[in-house]
C-alpha cells in the first residue's frame, strides 16, 4: 500500500519528464530545420565533380577575392567608427539621443534594398551630395567603395548594438576610479572600457562581418554587379543561376564553410576573452 503523499510527487515527476520530451522534440525540429538547407547545399555541391573547377573559375575567383577585400576593409571601419559612437551611447544622455539611438537601429528593419537606393539618392551623381563630390570628381556610385559603403551601412547597427550593450555592463565606478588614479578618457577608454567590454565587442564584430559577407540587396542598388569591381560573392552567386546550378552551389559552400570557420573562430576567441578578463 503506498504511502500518502506519493502519488502526487511522481505525478509531478512524470509530468516534468512529459514537458522535458516536448522541449527537446521542439528543439530538435527548430535545429533540423536550420540545418537541413545547409547540409543540402553543401551535399549537392561536394557531390559535383566540377566542384573544383566551378570554385575556381575566374568570375569565383574574383568574387572571393572582392567579398574578402570589402569586407574586411568594411569591418575596420565599423569598429572604428562605431565604437567610440556605441561607448557614447552606452554612457552618455543628452537632447536628441533617442532619435540618433532609433537611427542606428534604422538599418536593421529597412529592406535592404530600400538602403542601397537611399545610398544611391544620396551619394549617386544626381544624389543629395553626389553632385558635389562629382563636381570634385569623386565617383562613389557603382565602384568598389560602393561595396564598401554598402556592407557598412547594413552592417555596422549589429556592432554598435553588441557595444553599447557590452560597454553598459561595465561599471562606471571602475572608470571613476581610473580617473582617480590620472588616467586621461582616453587612456580609460582603451585600459579599462574595451578589455572589460572585449567579449561584446568581438560577438558584435563577428555578426557584421558575416552580414557584410551576406549582404545584397544595398549592393546590387548602390554598387551594380560588375565582375571583379562590384560583384561579390553574394552577387556572383545570384548571377551565375542564369547559367546552372553547379556555380551557385558551390560558391554557396564555399561561402557556408568560411562563415562557419570565421564563427567558430571568434567564438573561442570570445570565449578566451570572458576568461582572461
Amino acid at each position: 500500500m503506498a504511502r500518502p503523499g506519493t502519488a502526487q510527487p511522481r505525478l509531478a515527476s512524470g509530468t516534468a519528464m512529459l514537458e522535458g520530451a516536448a522541449v527537446a522534440m521542439l528543439s530538435v525540429v527548430v535545429v533540423l530545420f536550420l540545418a537541413l538547407p545547409i547540409i543540402g547545399v553543401l551535399d549537392k555541391a561536394f557531390r559535383n565533380a566540377d566542384f573544383l573547377d566551378s570554385v575556381s573559375s575566374a568570375a569565383a575567383t574574383d568574387a572571393l577575392r572582392l567579398s574578402a577585400i570589402t569586407t574586411a576593409i568594411s569591418l575596420a571601419l565599423i569598429i572604428g567608427l562605431g565604437t567610440p559612437l556605441a561607448y557614447v551611447l552606452a554612457r552618455s544622455r543628452f537632447p536628441g539621443y533617442q532619435v540618433i539611438d532609433t537611427l542606428v537601429d534604422l538599418p536593421m528593419v529597412l529592406p535592404p534594398a530600400v538602403g542601397g537606393l537611399g545610398l544611391l539618392m544620396a551619394f549617386g551623381r544626381r544624389g543629395l551630395i553626389g553632385g558635389w563630390l562629382d563636381d570634385a570628381g569623386i565617383e562613389l556610385a557603382f565602384t568598389t567603395t560602393a561595396v564598401i559603403m554598402a556592407q557598412t551601412f547594413v552592417a555596422s547597427p549589429l556592432y554598435i548594438r553588441a557595444a553599447k550593450a557590452g560597454f553598459e555592463s561595465v561599471s562606471a565606478e571602475l572608470e571613476d576610479v581610473s580617473y582617480t588614479l590620472g588616467m586621461s578618457r582616453t587612456r580609460t577608454f582603451l585600459r579599462v572600457a574595451v578589455p572589460l567590454a572585449r567579449p561584446s565587442l568581438l560577438a558584435g564584430a563577428v555578426m557584421a562581418w558575416a552580414r557584410a559577407l551576406g549582404e545584397f540587396g544595398a549592393t546590387i542598388m548602390f554598387a551594380g554587379s560588375i565582375q571583379g569591381r562590384t560583384q561579390t560573392l553574394s552577387l556572383a552567386i545570384y548571377r551565375s543561376l542564369e547559367t546552372g546550378l553547379d556555380v551557385p552551389l558551390a560558391l554557396s559552400a564555399v561561402l557556408i564553410l568560411v562563415s562557419f570557420a570565421v564563427l567558430i573562430v571568434f567564438r573561442i576567441l570570445a570565449r578566451r576573452s570572458a576568461v582572461y578578463i
